[in-house]
């Protein structure tokens, strides 16, 4: 759980290069070829990865990854499915960490409690729900942390140091750092921003700091790699996707074009002997 995390963040650490955290849409466009961009993700070059639950209103995500979470809805997709997929990809993997994304209405209607336990016995290791603030820890980050899983939290630019420390209070595994104001994919971050925003949360706590939101190409993962214990790209991994489909329907080459460019990614930040692995 979070010591799987906590293993792979410290193995990058000695390698001194930051993580490449990759988000991808639990079900999307169909689970079969979701499952074969999620099983080829490590090979790729991706160190952790973020999968999507799907929800039908995903107020934080902009429009490439609300068209995701809706393919994969009406392809059938449940949170038991993505629960049983990460079962399914621990089959293949036990090393690379996962992190459930997503909002927190699915789960609740689930049960919490059934949520927690299925979630840790399928072999998630985190869970990052962006609506739920650190007035809610009741809800469901304190019963997640109670079996081992981490609470990955969100920090943004308009988080000031009196915020700050209540975000952080339960918060584990990683900081996720929204690196701009508004929804995903939306535009791109200033690396320099960036780096003093990662600064200004690492006088706060020793966790990695994840950095995400309009990361799209290598050499702006670059850029927020060099002041960031990791990058995060989830809008330009799921607009490839979407550009490979033919009528809303998976292609051969769908999987592909994920990645790709998660190679391309992974190779812009130093990771490339990992994709020839």
């Amino acid at each position: 759980m979070t010591a799987r995390i906590e293993a792979r963040f410290a193995k990058l650490k000695a390698e001194k290069r930051p993580a490449l955290v990759t988000f991808v849409m639990a079900g999307d466009p169909d689970p079969e070829t979701a499952f074969a961009v999620l099983a080829g993700l490590p090979k790729a070059g991706a160190d952790v990865i973020e999968l999507g639950m799907p929800f039908s209103d995903p107020m934080a995500d902009g429009p490439a990854i609300q068209k995701a979470g809706l393919r994969a809805l009406k392809g059938g997709e449940t949170l038991a499915k993505t629960l049983g997929t990460v079962r399914r990809f621990r089959e293949i993997d036990t090393e690379t960490p996962v992190i459930l994304m997503g909002y927190f209405n699915p789960i609740y209607v689930y049960g919490v409690e059934r949520f927690v336990a299925e979630a840790k016995a399928s072999g998630v290791d985190g869970l990052i729900v962006v609506d739920l603030p650190p007035e809610m820890d009741d809800e469901l980050c304190l019963p997640a942390m109670n079996e081992g899983l981490a609470f990955v939290r969100l920090a943004t630019p308009t988080t000031d140091e009196r915020r700050l420390p209540a975000v952080l209070k339960n918060s584990s595994g990683f900081v996720y750092y929204v690196s701009i104001t508004g929804i995903t994919g939306s535009a791109a971050p200033d690396a320099g921003k960036v780096g003093t925003a990662v600064a200004r949360i690492k006088g706060h706590t020793d966790l990695p700091v994840c950095v995400g939101f309009g990361v799209r190409t290598p050499e702006q993962a670059l850029a927020i790699g060099s002041a960031a214990d990791g990058v995060v790209v989830g809008s330009a991994l799921v607009g490839a996707l979407e550009a490979s489909l033919e009528e809303g329907r998976a292609t051969e080459q769908s999987p592909e074009a994920v990645l790709s460019l998660v190679r391309e990614l992974s190779m812009g930040l130093g990771g490339g002997h990992l994709a020839e692995a």
